[in-house]
Order: C-alpha cells, then sequence, then structure tokens
C-alpha cells in the first residue's frame, strides 16, 4: 500500500464512520413506532427538512450523470435550473396539503393518502407496486455511483464489488438504527459535502493552465466543437427532462416522506426559493463536463468524466475528498429511497395482507429487515444490470412520475373518479413499458428523445380525465370528509 491509498482509505473511513456516528446518536432518541421510524413522529425541524430534501433530490444522477450531460449535450443540461424551480413549486403548493392530510389522518405512506381520498385498496395497491418497482433502478443508480468512486477514491486498492458492499452496508447499519432521523441528520452532513463538492471541483478544474479559465474554455470549444454550445433542435429532450426529473423525483416514495415529516407548514413556502438558489451547484458540473472537451475528449465512460479529470490534474488529496463528496451524493439518495421502500412495504404489504396484528414495536423490525432485503437487491442490481446513470434515471423517474396524475386529481379535481385514477395508470405504465424496451415506437415527435416517457404520462392524463367523466363518482362518504378536511385547510385549522 503506498501513502497516497493510505490518506485515500483514511478519507473513505473518515465519510463511513461520520454517518455512523450519526445513526447511533438518532437510534437512542428513537421510539419503537412507525410513526417515529418512517416519518420521525411529524417533527422534522426547517434546516433538517431543507437539507433532506435537496441531498435526496439531489444524486449520483447529478453529481457524476450532470457532468457527462454537459460534456455529451452541451446547455441542454441548464434545463436543472428550470426542475428545481419547478420542484420546489410543487413541494410548496402540493407538498402542503399532502403534509396536511398526512397530519390530521396519520398516513405513513403514498397508498394511505390514495386509500384517504379514494377509499380504494386497488388504486393504493397499484401505486405501492409503482413506488417499488420504479424506485428500485433509481437505487441501483446510487449504489452504482457510489461504489465506483469508492473504488476510484481507493487507488483501485478496494474493488468495485466490495465498494459496493461497504456503501450498501454503512447505509443499512446506521438506517437500521435511527430511521428517518438518521436520514435527515445525515443529509444535512451529505448535503453540505455534495454543494461544496460540486462548485469547488468545477471552479478548480476551469483554471488549471491546460483550459486557461472559463473565457478561454468556451472559444475553445466554439471553435472546435460548436454544437456544444448551442441546445440544438431536440426541443423534447428538454421538455421530458424539465418535466420527468422533478415530477418523477417528486413522487418517489423518499419524497412522501419527507412531506409528511415536516414540524410547520411554513417551510413549505421556502422551498422554491431555497432549491433555486441550491441549483448553482451545477455551474461546478457545466465546468467540469465542458472542461472534459479540452482535457479528456475521447473519454468513453463520460459517467466517468468527474473522477478522471480530477486524479489527473488535480492533488491527489484534493481529488479523494472530492470523490468523497460524490459518494455522500450517492448514499444520501440511497439512504432515503431504502427507508421509503421498507415503509410501503411495512405498512402497506406486511401490516396489511401478512399479520395484521403487529405491534408497533414488531413493524418497526420488519421495517429494518425491509431495508436489508431491498438494499440486497439493488446490491445484486448493481453487479449485474448495466446502464448509463442518466438513461437509468430518467426511465425509474418516468414511472414513479405517473403518480402525480392521481395525486393532483385527488388534490384539485372533485370529479376525479377511482376508475379513472387506476385506469390512467395501467395505461400511462404500460405504454412507457413498451416504449422503454422498444416494443412500440412514439409517434410523431414523441419518437424523439425522451418522448416516450413525456407521451405515457400524457396517455395517463387524458385516459384519467376521460373515463373520470363516464364513470361513477367517488363515494359521497369519502367526499364529505375529503371536502371537511379541505375546508379545514383554507381555514388553516390543525397546522400547529
Amino acid at each position: 500500500m503506498t501513502s497516497q491509498q493510505a490518506i485515500a482509505l483514511a478519507i473513505i473511513a473518515l465519510f463511513m464512520f461520520i454517518p455512523l456516528v450519526m445513526g447511533a446518536v438518532a437510534g437512542k432518541k428513537s421510539i419503537p413506532t412507525t410513526d417515529d421510524y418512517f416519518v420521525q413522529g411529524r417533527g422534522m425541524g426547517s434546516v433538517a427538512v431543507f437539507f433532506t430534501v435537496a441531498a435526496t433530490w439531489w444524486s449520483a444522477f447529478a453529481f457524476m450523470g450532470s457532468n457527462s450531460w454537459f460534456f455529451l449535450e452541451g446547455p441542454l443540461y441548464w434545463t436543472a435550473i428550470a426542475w428545481n424551480i419547478l420542484f420546489g413549486v410543487m413541494y410548496m403548493i402540493i407538498g402542503k396539503k399532502v403534509w396536511y392530510f398526512g397530519k390530521v389522518n396519520n398516513l405513513i405512506t403514498p397508498k394511505d393518502f390514495f386509500l384517504f381520498h379514494y377509499g380504494s385498496e386497488a388504486l393504493g395497491n397499484i401505486v405501492a407496486v409503482i413506488m417499488l418497482v420504479f424506485t428500485l433502478p433509481y437505487l441501483q443508480i446510487q449504489l452504482t455511483g457510489g461504489a465506483y468512486l469508492i473504488e476510484v477514491a481507493s487507488g483501485g486498492l478496494i474493488p468495485y464489488w466490495v465498494a459496493g458492499l461497504i456503501f450498501y452496508l454503512v447505509i443499512i447499519i446506521y438506517v437500521w438504527s435511527g430511521g428517518l432521523r438518521a436520514v435527515a441528520w445525515t443529509d444535512i452532513f451529505y448535503g453540505a459535502l455534495l454543494f461544496f463538492g460540486m462548485i469547488f471541483a468545477g471552479l478548480y478544474i476551469v483554471n488549471i493552465d491546460k483550459v486557461g479559465g472559463i473565457s478561454e474554455l468556451f472559444s475553445y470549444i466554439a471553435q472546435h466543437s460548436p454544437e456544444k454550445v448551442i441546445v440544438g433542435d431536440n426541443w423534447m429532450s428538454w421538455l421530458s427532462m424539465f418535466l420527468i426529473t422533478p415530477i418523477g423525483s417528486f413522487m418517489g416514495p423518499q419524497l412522501w416522506t419527507r412531506m409528511y415529516a415536516v414540524k410547520s407548514h411554513k417551510l413549505f413556502n421556502l422551498m422554491p426559493f431555497l432549491l433555486g438558489v441550491a441549483a448553482i451547484a451545477y455551474i461546478g458540473s457545466m465546468l467540469v463536463g465542458n472542461s472534459a472537451n479540452i482535457l479528456c475528449p475521447d473519454i468513453e465512460q463520460t459517467d466517468k468524466i468527474l473522477p478522471t479529470v480530477l486524479y489527473e490534474y488535480a492533488p491527489y488529496v484534493l481529488a479523494c475528498f472530492i470523490i468523497a463528496c460524490g459518494a455522500a451524493a450517492a448514499m444520501s439518495t440511497a439512504n432515503s429511497q431504502i427507508h421509503a421502500m421498507s415503509a410501503v412495504y411495512t405498512v402497506d404489504i406486511h401490516k396489511r395482507y401478512i399479520n395484521k396484528n403487529m405491534s408497533e414495536k414488531q413493524l418497526v423490525w420488519v421495517g429494518r429487515w425491509a431495508i436489508l432485503i431491498f438494499s440486497a437487491v439493488a446490491y445484486v442490481m448493481n453487479l449485474t444490470v448495466p446502464g448509463a446513470l442518466v438513461t437509468i434515471g430518467l426511465v425509474a423517474l418516468a414511472g414513479t412520475a405517473q403518480v402525480i396524475v392521481p395525486t393532483v386529481g385527488a388534490l384539485f379535481w372533485r370529479k376525479s373518479t377511482t376508475a379513472g385514477a387506476i385506469a390512467g395508470l395501467l395505461v400511462g405504465i404500460g405504454s412507457l413499458c413498451l416504449f422503454t424496451f422498444g416494443i412500440i415506437t412514439p409517434p410523431w415527435v414523441f419518437s424523439m428523445s425522451g418522448g416516450g416517457n413525456l407521451l405515457s404520462l400524457l396517455l395517463n392524463i387524458i385516459v384519467f380525465v376521460i373515463v373520470s367523466l363516464v364513470t361513477k363518482p367517488r363515494p359521497d362518504s369519502v367526499m364529505d370528509k375529503v371536502q371537511a378536511q379541505f375546508d379545514d385547510f383554507y381555514d388553516g385549522k390543525n397546522f400547529e
């Protein structure tokens, strides 16, 4: 082992040890109930909420995949600024209502929300399955990115499969111990590292002698690769990313828990501004991705641009530290996804269909074992299912994005029906699968990159509206209760 490898291992060990300590402390404050383990007793404060939402929303998809897209597609990825703001607006408008219904009715999972608003076990089960099936590949992204970064940071001393195992075990230990409280606390640490790592990496790389600064960088690209300084004519890809990415992430089970867990309604109004400001960090990704046109123009595995240029042109210790920040980005999303999938399985499946008479303490233990199992499945996928980070991510997000339709219907359209919600979801998910696996080619402009994801969501909306207009309304017993709580919401009752 060289001295550089020893330093790298020490940095990795530090980044793994800190969340373990946080998880242990969080575990001592935990109460053995599903409400505390899965939604932190609905008492999450403002600092923790911002960092856990931002760190969960940003991931290996953002930290590594964004560099690749800036390199390959030029300014197309700048849609990230727009989708950050859209995500914040949805968190404010939709999230506050979800939070309110969760608080008043003690909701824990997305299925609970749909059971309350539609009174349909079948619709709730479809939503639960969507949450599990489409969150797994997005979890795979985090394990892939995190494992690779640990492997690279160790100078190859830790092989990829061992790096993935370490990544997976650390998450299991602290989430097992402290539940959502441990996840939120570690996300404060991860979030700070994520934003620092993205910005600092870009500023450092663009100012090395071979690049020569921002002005020289873009003069070079304009002369040698002018197609990478314009958006081009693939507006469908831009539109798809702008809509699918924030909607799919917002509808992921990990964000539902963060809507339910918020202590005060006041924070929801700040999220568009806070997340819009946080998008400044993408400047770092833009600088790294564009600098790669000079530093490594022939790179084949573009997801590896960041570690490639860092280890070639930055001091070794600095490179290791920034790469560890990237691993933190992956871990901050993976911990949330594993925890949220555990909640979906425990509350929606195990409690309802396997053992209805379990105590709260026993259910928490079921949740812990579910964390272990889902992590193991994602780890196997990580070793066996190939794919570029952004490509896998967009398909996974397109699946969870389908849930936005019945959610908006429940909150903003009284005529929405259970039959409409079910039909829309089945058509949307079915068409998405057909387009993704190439069984059917999307027609017209939707055949452009990302068009299939957008078309499947559009078909969901159309079917949802048409079927809702011609089918039986939701039961009066459901609608009376929902309307009464809407009245209380607009009157500001039960906010504190």
